[in-house]
């Protein structure tokens, strides 16, 4: 997290991000950025975060990586993560 305060940002569940992952993973490849998502099926049944966002190369400096119980939310707190990384993402 930002500033190592150990919050986790916001994340607007009704915003239809996840309608928009495909977008945003095209957007990102286009600036030389390598990035995907996943669902890992055993921490979904252990109830942990099982999606997964991870993003490298390119215009940031070091890897990233996001997690979520949902896509919206680990899209959501990728977007966030971008943003604070200096890649403002157009969607």
């Amino acid at each position: 997290m930002a500033n190592g305060v150990g919050r986790r940002p916001g994340v607007d569940l009704d915003s239809g991000v996840e309608d928009a992952t495909l977008l945003v993973l095209e957007w990102l490849g286009e600036q030389g950025v390598g990035a995907m998502i996943r669902v890992d099926a055993e921490r979904m049944r252990e109830g942990q975060p099982a999606w997964t966002f991870a993003a490298s190369g390119g215009p940031l400096a070091g890897g990233m990586r996001a997690e979520g119980a949902s896509a919206a939310e680990c899209m959501g707190r990728a977007l966030h993560g971008l943003r604070e990384a200096g890649l403002v993402v157009p969607f």
